[in-house]
């Protein structure tokens, strides 16, 4: 009798769905990274079981894969997607897009990359990418090859961005992050690292957006200098 009073006493279940868990894993990464986002971590952020976490994901790779996908999701396809507009820009667009999205969630960032991007919304993505391209005037097989080298800077260049900050949390603004590399630049030895020190200024500026965009159409440069890319 005392038993099932006890049990009636906790009250019903609490409901929660995929999007609650998908939260709170998103929460517990932009508090503490990768490894403070288990599943235990996760319930006790929703006040469950942690066995209860097993109705929607098998694992907490599953969780970070359906957190991927979400991610992505999110990033508007609108700015990217008018083939009216030129094709460079598109390009820089949806660069600046994927940089905004994935900065504001630093800790994400390492599921982005540490695993195949293979669902729909990465597919969808490519997709959207290789379109730039094509319009862009290259083949369906340049056009392939220029997609994943694209993805590889503008993901490495964010996981760098990231890895700069070397701390979990939010990110600090860009101009106070500039800055603590220019300190950090301007106190080398001069005698013993005269290019560096010379190149101090720039240097402070390599997490910055202007420094991605200056990447980007550099490589942009590069992969259409055969082709005609004065159109859209």
């Amino acid at each position: 009798m005392e038993t099932s009073a006890r049990r009636r006493s906790r009250g019903p279940r609490r409901a929660f769905t995929e999007d609650e868990i998908l939260d709170a894993a998103l929460t517990l990464l932009d508090e503490g990274g990768p490894n403070a986002a288990t599943l235990r971590g996760i319930a006790a952020k929703l006040d469950v079981s942690p066995n209860a976490m097993y109705t929607y994901f098998p694992d907490k790779a599953a969780v970070f894969k359906a957190l991927v996908e979400r991610l992505l999701g999110q990033v508007d396809h609108g700015v990217f997607a008018d083939r009216g507009q030129p094709w460079r820009q598109r390009v820089q667009s949806l660069a600046l897009e994927l940089r905004a999205q994935l900065t504001a969630h630093p800790g994400a960032v390492g599921l982005v990359i540490g695993g195949p991007m293979d669902g729909p919304q990465a597919r969808t993505l490519n997709e959207r990418l290789l379109e730039l391209l094509a319009d862009a005037g290259l083949t369906t097989f340049d056009a392939a090859r220029a997609a994943h080298l694209l993805l590889v800077y503008v993901f490495g260049s964010i996981a760098l961005e990231v890895a700069d900050h070397g701390q979990a949390g939010p990110l600090p603004p860009e101009g106070e992050r500039t800055n603590s590399r220019h300190r950090a630049a301007a106190a080398a030895e001069p005698d013993r690292f005269p290019c560096s020190a010379a190149a101090a200024e720039v240097m402070a500026g390599y997490m910055s957006t202007q420094q991605y965009v200056w990447g980007l159409h550099r490589m942009l440069d590069g992969l259409t200098a055969s082709v005609d890319s004065t159109g859209h």
